[in-house]
């Protein structure tokens, strides 16, 4: 099981960027599928990306063209590379590591908000 921390939260103007990063200790990582979520405020938590161990990556059909999930295994490292940020977009925004498909670790989550 890996431990996850993400980073690069905060505050930009609608039309802005956010640059996540989740760096996860543990040998394992390489092999793991790993996925962003979102939980906005009263709103269910929502898978938003993620990648395979291979790089093959999916996305919410809310973030196609804005959103990018990308990785470097040698810095055990995922990103999430947000721009063209929208209101709607503020959420906690946490890091999973899948086992098949369960998501069997968490980060801590990291705040983004869009506001003007």
């Amino acid at each position: 099981q890996v431990q996850l921390v993400e980073s690069g939260g905060g505050l930009v103007q609608p039309g802005g960027s956010l640059r996540l990063s989740c760096a996860a200790s543990g040998s394992t990582f390489s092999a793991n599928t790993m996925g962003w979520y979102r939980r906005a405020p009263g709103k269910q938590r929502e898978l938003v990306a993620g990648i395979s161990s291979g790089g093959r990556t999916n996305y919410a059909d809310s973030v196609v063209g804005r959103f990018t999930n990308d990785r470097d295994n040698a810095k055990n490292t995922v990103y999430l590379q947000m721009n063209h940020l929208k209101p709607e977009d503020t959420a906690v925004y946490y890091c999973a590591a899948f086992y098949g498909l369960v998501v069997n670790s968490w980060g801590q989550g990291t705040q983004g908000t869009v506001s003007s």
